[in-house]
């Protein structure tokens, strides 16, 4: 048996009709390579250890969870990686998949580092805490659309999948979640540089309430912040908008 630990945001999916879902999700895709995140007590290892030809890892830093994992699914020897996902390196030298019911309280950070990774991971199913799942797929004019959902949609086609009830879990959670597939963008957003897009998508939503000639101000030169489009705010530009002025920042 094991126990479970609100400190890592630990809540076990159960419900076999929603990890029937995921699975056949992530089959949608191809793929050689597949990396679980969270495993748990295995509700998904189960099914992913033993798909075909397909070379598995999982990442899962509870040490308990690791020693179950290993009792319960002794094909696992040598195919998990006790570390924080966080963490850790790259877990194979060819692109790979990432899957998993991501730890709520760690799930943005973790999109962030598979953005570390994106020319090697080209597909990404993830369960979220449904208000995460939203900002990531949400576009401009949306309320939650923010610094997730430009840096996130700037490299991946995000769709959210569907929602999953907090009866689905071991224990429920206090709130709703949702899974969503990222697929990498099949022609790449044209950018000045990643870090120009960074930094300007972080610096026009760290204050969304004003326009944009206020908020990125000290990005451009005086003569490029009259043009029309600075007058409006962060979350109503688009990432091609965002994109296109990159290349006028100073």
């Amino acid at each position: 048996m094991y126990t479970l630990k609100k400190s890592l945001g630990q809540h076990f999916l159960k419900d076999e009709q929603v990890i029937g879902k995921i699975i056949a999700a992530l089959k949608e895709e191809p793929f050689v390579s597949l990396l679980e995140v969270g495993p748990g007590a295995g509700a998904l290892t189960k099914h992913l250890a033993l798909l075909p030809g397909i070379e598995f890892k999982a990442v899962e830093l509870d040490l308990e969870k690791v020693d179950y994992l290993l009792k319960k699914f002794p094909l696992m020897k040598d195919k998990i990686i006790h570390e924080s996902f966080l963490d850790i390196g790259k877990p194979f030298e060819t692109p790979f998949t990432v899957i998993g019911n991501f730890p709520y309280n760690i799930s943005t950070q973790i999109l962030f580092k598979i953005l570390e990774w994106k020319e090697d991971v080209p597909c990404v199913i993830g369960m979220f805490q449904k208000e995460v799942a939203q900002r990531a797929a949400s576009l401009a004019g949306s309320k939650v659309y923010g610094v997730l959902s430009a840096l996130v949609q700037a490299f991946y086609d995000v769709e959210y999948l569907f929602d999953v009830g907090n009866e689905c879990f071991d224990p429920p959670p206090k709130v709703q979640s949702g899974v969503i597939r990222l697929k990498r963008r099949k022609v790449r957003l044209e950018v000045k540089s990643d870090r120009a897009y960074r930094v300007l998508v972080k610096t026009a939503f760290n204050q969304r309430r004003k326009t944009m000639r206020n908020a990125v101000k000290s990005l451009f030169p005086p003569e490029i912040l009259r043009e029309d489009i600075f007058s409006k705010r962060a979350e109503a530009l688009g990432i091609n908008e965002l994109a296109a002025l990159t290349f006028k920042m100073s």
